[in-house]
């Protein structure tokens, strides 16, 4: 009997887990030759000389050295299956370790056709298969592969995940340009809709506690630098009340509601607006800013360019709907730029047709300005209504600017090169920082040539046109 067969026999009369264990087999002889009573028959009792018993092929001992005349307790090992003349496994039954078909055979032009989609990882695999087997013999091929898979690299550059905030308003642009809303948007109320729908998406990328971060508001008033502490969602409410001058303007909801403001000015309205809240302001304030900012670009476009000339009561004085719309993007686009500066966020200045519009605006409000500033201090001999008087040219350089004359005795009076009296060169958001209130007149970076005197009152009659 062969070594498995033994072990095939064990297995089939005793085995570990059957009836007749080990110990079984050890109690089914008394030691004198009897067998205990009720053990005929019984599997896994062998008589002397049966199988199994002292007469097999390994002698008494049973080749386990354990109890002589009985099976082994221990199994023998198995025998390979060279030795046991069977046939070997075809290749077939291997699965994984079987041979990978050969490559289909492809031509030349077929094969350079596939270069684009394999170094995308687009091909199938046995058109993968083909193309490297094929990249090993043609040269042209493989340089071909190499440099498509180099382009393919440059599509995923490694770049911050933070969407670029311009990216909404040159999309805009783009498909306007391309084709034109059915309604369109005055071309004043442009630089709003755009500066709204920037700082809209500043808003959507922050957490919720970075609304309860600190902001701190700053202007120039009596000649001196003024700030007020609020937080990010104190910022927009500051934005919600002001916009609601231009909304009470077009007939619509006031955002103050019920609540009297002590005065009609942006600031007072803003102090009602915090007053009046039981808990400091949140992110819920994000919504009826940006619904109230709908609105309005929604209503001077359904109005056209006639309402243009709308007038807009800002307290102490007013302004066309045309100019408050420009007024109110550059507010939303320099208090955008603190909340971007508390959250840490990337923020760009606007458009450079946008940045002029609102370059001119302040150009156009310098001489009304200077007057005033005049008349409260210093009073000069005004000049008559439309004769040229001493004039400071102010150039905007960078994308948006220009040159402006802007008349110095009197807000009637017209610019002339004639009479000009000193040159200031500013940069355009240089020169929207000092209008904001953001730098000092005494540190703005401007190139200064001519009358000293004049050059310090536009500066500061620049500064002064800030507001909270």
């Amino acid at each position: 009997m062969s070594g498995s067969e033994r072990f095939e026999s064990f297995d089939e009369h005793e085995g570990y887990g059957g009836q007749d264990g080990p110990g079984e087999a050890d109690r089914a002889d008394d030691g004198a030759g009897h067998g205990i009573p009720g053990a005929e028959g019984r599997p896994g009792v062998s008589e002397p000389g049966g199988p199994g018993g002292s007469d097999g092929p390994h002698g008494p001992d049973n080749g386990g050295g354990q109890n002589p005349g009985h099976p082994p307790r221990i199994p023998l090992p198995r025998s390979s299956v060279e030795d046991g003349g069977q046939p070997l496994p075809s290749l077939a039954e291997l699965g994984d370790l079987a041979p990978r078909p050969a490559p289909p055979a492809l031509e030349h032009h077929v094969l350079k056709a596939l270069l684009g989609a394999w170094a995308l990882a687009a091909c199938s695999p046995e058109e993968t298969a083909a193309v490297e087997e094929h990249l090993g013999d043609c040269g042209s091929c493989a340089d071909e592969a190499l440099r498509l898979r180099g382009a393919v690299g440059l599509l995923h550059p490694a770049e911050s995940l933070d969407l670029d905030p311009g990216l909404r308003t040159r999309v805009l642009g783009v498909s306007f340009d391309r084709r034109p809303p059915r309604i369109p948007v005055p071309e004043w109320a442009g630089p709003y809709d755009a500066e709204t729908a920037r700082l809209d998406a500043l808003l959507q990328d922050i957490g919720d506690a970075e609304w309860h971060a600190p902001v701190r508001l700053r202007w120039f008033e009596a000649d001196e630098v003024t700030s007020r502490r609020t937080t990010v969602a104190g910022v927009i409410a500051h934005l919600l009340t002001v916009d609601g001058i231009v909304a009470l303007a077009l007939g619509l909801d006031d955002p103050l509601g019920d609540t009297p403001a002590a005065s009609p000015t942006p600031a007072g309205r803003t102090e009602a607006y915090w007053a009046a809240s039981h808990f400091p302001p949140n992110r819920s304030v994000r919504g009826p800013w940006r619904e109230q900012s709908h609105d309005l670009v929604r209503t001077v476009s359904f109005t056209g360019s006639s309402s243009g000339s709308l007038p807009v009561p800002y307290g102490a004085f007013e302004l066309p709907l045309r100019d408050a719309m420009l007024d109110r993007a550059f507010e939303c686009w320099v208090h955008a730029e603190d909340i971007a500066e508390a959250v840490d966020y990337p923020y760009e200045p606007p458009a450079p047709r946008h940045l002029h519009h609102m370059i001119d605006l302040a150009a156009r409000m310098l001489p009304q300005v200077l007057a005033a500033r005049r008349r409260a201090g210093r009073p000069r001999h005004l000049v008559p209504v439309g004769e040229p008087g001493r004039s400071l040219r102010l150039e905007i350089e960078g994308l948006g600017g220009g040159e402006w004359l802007i008349p110095l005795d009197s807000p009637v009076a017209v610019g002339s090169a004639e009479h000009e009296v000193a040159h200031v060169a500013l940069d355009g958001v240089e020169f929207c920082r000092l209008a904001a209130g953001h730098v000092p007149p005494a540190e703005a970076a401007a190139g200064q040539v001519g009358d000293r005197e004049a050059i310090r009152d536009v500066l500061f009659a620049t500064a002064s046109m800030s507001r909270m």
